[in-house]
């Protein structure tokens, strides 16, 4: 008469093993379908930039004229650290010594740390180096010196920005770099340099997507620009 117990014991056993599968199959359809999903790379991701906040604007710069000019016959490199790659420029200490040497104090100051590129010019150029990010700002000063009459703004090119009301020559701490094969602009604007390497980070800006008034939909920084002398 007591052999029926151990019996319902077995059987209550199996029921239960029963439920607890059950409900571990419960709690996995349910982690399953609560894992996050894959958002995809954003147009500045896919082009192989890193995805970064948009700086806040520092606004107008305050620094002293400077007098410092590049020595004939040396070799000035910067390079450009930004969210989207480096890229060299080589400085023109011959043809540009004033508007180099003013470009390297403003590098050695570290003015140019976490501004971005706010201008892109599909076709044409990308522009940089204003404080207030908006194409007004500059250092607090202004330096002319007249570039050369037969200066051509081709591919690499990289010049200096100025108001239409500014005479040749002027600048201040915003830049350029061309990024089409040629430019119809007239020997207005202060020679820096040229890209000697890592054009292609410079053409991976130049065709990001960018809003009606031509500033990137996504931000690109300038994490520094250092210059040696080599």
């Amino acid at each position: 008469m007591s052999r029926p117990f151990p019996r319902l014991i077995a059987l209550l056993v199996v029921v239960l093993a029963a439920g607890l599968l059950a409900a571990c199959g419960g709690d996995d359809g349910e982690d399953a379908s609560s894992s996050p999903i894959a958002q995809p790379p954003s147009p500045a991701e896919a082009a192989g930039c890193k995805k970064v906040e948009a700086p806040s604007p520092k606004g107008e710069g305050s620094l002293k004229k400077p007098t410092e000019r590049l020595k004939r016959g040396k070799t000035y490199v910067a390079t450009v650290s930004t969210s989207c790659g480096d890229f060299e420029i080589t400085l023109d200490s011959r043809r540009a010594p004033r508007t180099g040497g003013s470009f390297k104090y403003l590098a050695d100051k570290k003015f140019y740390d976490g501004l971005t590129f706010h201008r892109i010019s599909a076709g044409f150029v990308i522009q940089g180096g204003d404080p207030k990010g908006d194409g007004t700002g500059g250092p607090g000063y202004k330096v002319i010196e007249k570039p050369p009459e037969d200066l051509v703004y081709a591919k690499g090119v990289v010049a200096m920005a100025k108001a239409a009301n500014e005479v040749p020559g002027t600048s201040g701490s915003q830049f350029f770099v061309v990024t089409a094969e040629d430019t119809p602009l007239a020997p207005e604007y202060a020679l820096v340099g040229k890209v000697t390497k890592g054009q292609d980070v410079v053409d991976r800006i130049g065709v990001l997507p960018t809003t009606s008034d031509e500033q990137p939909s996504e931000p690109v920084v300038i994490d520094s620009i250092a210059v040696a002398q080599r």
